[in-house]
């Protein structure tokens, strides 16, 4: 199987702590998430310095994962990923992280990031989050679910023709 190198696509100030989850999974060889300090430093520059950054930084992954949580698909930046990846002809998914725990609690669905994306169509979008007999999420189950999955939902990418 080749190796899964992936740039991960998120809102950093709201699900940074639910993305160190994810990449602590360790099945992905994902894109290094940045320190606050780092980011504020990416971010303290120009419009085009964060472009620069992203571009780069996306050049040599095999694909696109945006982890979505309940803003996501409101971030300007998270659009201009998934452009990105669209145009490149990366393969893309996205992957709700709502369910996951940050600070304790679990947080609200957000909706898909690929709806506010002209033109792009067809992404698959997998949940992995679990609900306890009372119908409360269950991040350690749901954290479960993602690890024995993220892989193979990875594998099922879909880039443009």
């Amino acid at each position: 199987m080749a190796t899964r190198t992936v740039f991960y696509s998120f809102h950093y100030i709201r699900d940074v702590h639910r993305v160190q989850l994810v990449r602590n999974i360790g099945a992905i060889d994902g894109s290094p998430a940045l320190g606050a300090q780092e980011w504020e430093t990416v971010r303290s520059k120009s419009q085009q310095s964060i472009v620069n950054w992203i571009d780069k930084q996306m050049a040599y992954k095999r694909a696109v994962v945006v982890l979505i949580g309940r803003e996501t698909a409101s971030r300007a930046w998270v659009k201009y990923e998934i452009e990105k990846a669209w145009d490149s002809k990366k393969p893309l998914i996205g992957v709700h992280i709502h369910g996951l725990s940050s600070m304790g609690l679990a947080d609200t669905k957000g909706a898909d990031p690929f709806d506010a994306v002209v033109g792009v169509t067809g992404v698959p979008v997998f949940d992995p989050t679990k609900r306890d007999y009372l119908g409360r999420v269950d991040t350690k189950a749901t954290y479960a679910h993602l690890a024995a999955n993220l892989p193979s939902w990875v594998d099922q990418a879909r880039a443009r023709a």
